[in-house]
């Protein structure tokens, strides 16, 4: 990318978590289906969209592709993560939730710097070569972005399928005192 374009591409997080994070948020809380609960629905499928766009962002075309693949990437980042914020508020007794959420936001940390630390580990450790024609993107980043991918889906999917969400008592009384979607709220 040129260095002038690269505005575009800083642009695409803030934004996108400006707009989802709060609707998902929203739809979240008044979600319950019977196989998958409440939170772990937008979770499989932001993990799962979140894939893809890590497997096809080292073949970007141009930079409105990466851009595009770069928003689709943030945007379920972020559908998956709020959720998942919101799940360990669910299942986590209340006079744990802070040592839950400080836990999580470390594991988070860890695995981006991991993440940002595969091309240096490739190129130093396991000695492969960086070398590719102009235009390509060098196998160890490609490579970085498959695990990034694997990894991602993975504890996703471990989350989804074995974490346990309680439902409520009486569904229909959950459901009559939770307030109708409002965006502004």
């Amino acid at each position: 990318a040129n260095t002038s374009d690269l505005a575009v591409l800083w642009l695409a997080a803030p934004v996108t978590g400006i707009l989802i994070q709060p609707i998902l948020g929203q739809f979240s809380d008044q979600t319950w289906l019977r196989s998958l609960g409440r939170r772990r629905p937008y979770i499989l499928v932001g993990a799962i969209c979140a894939t893809l766009a890590l497997i096809l962002m080292p073949h970007a075309t141009s930079i409105w592709v990466a851009a595009l693949l770069l928003w689709l990437l943030d945007g379920s980042v972020n559908a998956a993560m709020q959720p998942y914020r919101a799940l360990v508020a669910d299942v986590a007794p209340e006079n744990q939730h802070t040592k839950a959420f400080a836990i999580q936001t470390v594991l988070v940390g860890i695995g981006a710097t991991f993440a940002t630390a595969l091309p240096w580990i490739f190129l130093n450790v396991f000695h492969m070569s960086n070398q590719t024609t102009p235009g390509q993107v060098p196998f160890t980043i490609a490579l970085s972005f498959y695990i990034g991918a694997a990894v991602f889906l993975g504890a996703n999917l471990w989350t989804t399928f074995m974490s346990q969400e309680y439902p409520p008592e009486n569904l229909e009384k959950w459901r009559s005192n939770k307030p109708k979607f409002n965006l502004w709220v």
